[in-house]
């Protein structure tokens, strides 16, 4: 029996679940600048509303799990996307509305920030219901696969939400507006379909495992040190080019917009290859972050657009090793009644770097233009060898 055909329908689901959302939520980033600028609010604004959602991200994500363990993936996973749903339909409507009828900014600006961190909350919920739903079905060695399938969904629609929009935004900004409000609607709807019916897995009045459980802190350091790149390559990219490429800000632009699009490549391509190297997590961690670790040493060398873009490809590249490693390793070392407070936990991580990435990195930028690169360098192959080596004898590689 071939691999592909042991693994579980669900999957499917949950990779048509990621492009969808992926998709949706890329596409609003993407029009949030041409939104901002048209309901007269300031860059700040636009930036703190993307804060709350990642706040909101952060405090819910583990309580999300936890609440999988004792009520079932299943009903957990379609009342988070059902709140997602809602609120980033209610969020796509407000925008419509106050650009119709031109509210004051402030009233925009209150607006945007409620429902954006109400969409972070609700839709924290999903990823860590689905990395504990792969946990439940799946065996050990083949969890990090299976990670990279939905890594590698995603990784598609962050590519290809933007170009939506530039599809779209012909006639305006009503029509992106719309689509992209009715693609959560299309993946809830397949998950309630197809979404397997399951018991709670917690045993009655059991505790979850402590936010700083030992057996979660290599994996939990990991998925800071990893998003925290991610946040802060993302932040800089454009003040490096316009500093240290010498470009004017229209090609600063192109030059960022392809660098960032060369990373959705590597990120799919990377999370591809995963499923047929069949590494352990350790070794992936390893590998993955040391090789992302060259990659953003290689940017900060860059005296070129096209320097820029190989080194955030190899860097990315890397981090489509890390990132399901780093679930897979969560998921190994817990029991099984505990699979979604430990993806809570790990995504409360992913959450605190993503919050934490823009201000570091806007904070040693001033320093000089290449220094954030070189931070995260060091931070991201401290971080793989140290973790790496926490696995004692690959013990939890087995299955």
């Amino acid at each position: 029996m071939s691999e592909a055909s042991r693994i579980p329908p669900f999957l499917r689901l949950l990779q048509a679940e990621a492009l969808l959302c992926t998709l949706a939520v890329m596409s609003f980033v993407a029009l949030v600048g041409p939104l901002s600028r048209d309901l007269g609010l300031a860059p700040w604004q636009a930036g703190t509303a993307v804060t709350v959602g990642g706040l909101a991200w952060l405090a819910l994500a583990r309580a999300w799990g936890a609440a999988s363990d004792r009520l079932g993936r299943r009903r957990v996973v379609l009342m988070g996307l059902g709140g997602f749903v809602l609120s980033y339909g209610a969020l796509c409507l407000f925008m419509a509305t106050a650009l119709h009828l031109r509210l004051p900014a402030w009233l925009a600006f209150a607006g945007l920030v409620l429902l954006r961190g109400a969409a972070g909350g609700f839709y924290a919920a999903v990823p860590v219901c689905a990395a504990a739903l792969v946990a439940d079905h799946l065996e050990a060695r083949q969890r990090a696969a299976a990670m990279a399938a939905l890594g590698a969904a995603s990784g598609v629609g962050m590519v290809a939400g933007p170009g939506l929009v530039g599809l779209l935004a012909g006639g305006g900004l009503l029509l992106p507006l719309a689509v992209t409000a009715a693609l959560p609607a299309v993946a809830l709807a397949l998950l309630w379909r197809g979404l397997p019916r399951e018991a709670a897995r917690a045993p009655a009045h059991s505790a979850p495992p402590h936010l700083f459980d030992p057996r979660l802190r290599g994996p939990q350091a990991m998925a800071f040190v990893a998003m925290f790149s991610v946040t802060v390559a993302q932040i800089v990219v454009s003040f490096f080019a316009l500093d240290r490429l010498g470009l004017d800000a229209a090609g600063a632009a192109r030059a960022a917009g392809l660098a960032l699009t060369s990373v959705g490549v590597a990120l799919i391509a990377a999370q591809l290859l995963v499923r047929r190297l069949a590494w352990p997590p350790a070794r992936l961690i390893r590998v993955g972050g040391l090789l992302s670790a060259a990659g953003f040493a290689l940017s900060m060398a860059a005296h070129e657009s096209l320097w820029l873009c190989i080194g955030y490809f190899v860097a990315a590249a890397g981090m489509g090793w890390v990132f399901p490693a780093v679930s897979a390793l969560a998921a190994n070392a817990v029991q099984p009644h505990e699979q979604g407070a430990a993806a809570g936990s790990v995504s409360a991580a992913h959450g605190l770097g993503m919050i934490v990435g823009p201000l570091a990195g806007t904070l040693v930028y001033p320093l000089d233009s290449a220094a954030p690169f070189g931070l995260v360098a060091v931070l991201l192959a401290m971080a793989a060898l140290w973790v790496s080596a926490r696995v004692p004898g690959g013990e939890h590689d087995r299955g």
